[in-house]
């Protein structure tokens, strides 16, 4: 079967039953190669998982060499807000794909993402008709509170962390994001990692892996 988004899709290395499936979705400008770095790290203690790891539906207008979920390049809410509910269309679909392809249903299903993937993968987390088992988020944010409010049907469990030295994301979204799903009853566990700048460190990946294998 083939994808809607162009994929790295790797398996843990047992090659037995999949029985989960984690998204990794990459920041803006990056692709799916780059994200899969994570794929390759946690797979020698997960099994029975398949990771994915598409390349976002759109050319990175700022770094061509990348992709987009969502196009930054206009100064426009409302802009932004129509991008990023046709990247949750394409998102939506490609889940559906993957739930055939191996027989899952979104209680098997994590949802990771850094920045500008983890701020679309908290919104799937709580607009899809159905809970994933869980989101994992590394340096992003809640891309609209308004507009996101209104679409809440679904409540799924969230870990979410933020280098305290964020010069791209600035780490007060963390505790935005915090207080905007405790307000909505929506379980979620926040890291803030001390001395980490915009990216993800061995500490929050060590942290997320141990989360992962409690939960699956």
């Amino acid at each position: 079967m083939e994808f809607v988004l162009n994929s790295r899709i790797i398996e843990s290395e047992k090659k037995d039953e999949i029985k989960n499936a984690i998204i990794l979705l990459h920041g803006y400008g990056g692709d799916g190669a780059d994200i899969s770095s994570i794929a390759y790290t946690w797979r020698r203690f997960i099994d029975n998982t398949v990771f994915l790891c598409p390349d976002g539906h759109q050319i990175c207008k700022l770094n061509p060499n990348g992709f987009q979920w969502f196009d930054l390049s206009i100064d426009d809410q409302d802009y932004i807000i129509a991008e990023v509910k046709k990247a949750e269309k394409i998102l939506l679909d490609y889940i559906g794909q993957i739930k055939k392809k191996y027989n899952l249903d979104n209680s098997q299903i994590i949802l990771s993402g850094f920045s500008q993937g983890c701020m679309i993968s908290i919104n799937l987390g709580l607009i899809c008709n159905q809970s994933f088992k869980s989101v994992i988020g590394f340096s992003g944010k809640i891309i609209d509170k308004h507009d996101l409010q209104k679409r809440i049907i679904s409540k799924t469990d969230m870990l979410l962390f933020h280098g305290d030295a964020d010069e791209v994301v600035p780490p007060s979204n963390l505790l935005e994001v915090k207080d905007f799903l405790e307000r909505n009853k929506i379980k979620v566990d926040v890291n803030m990692i001390k001395n980490c700048s915009h990216h993800i460190p061995v500490e929050a990946l060590s942290l997320a892996l141990k989360y992962i294998k409690k939960i699956i």
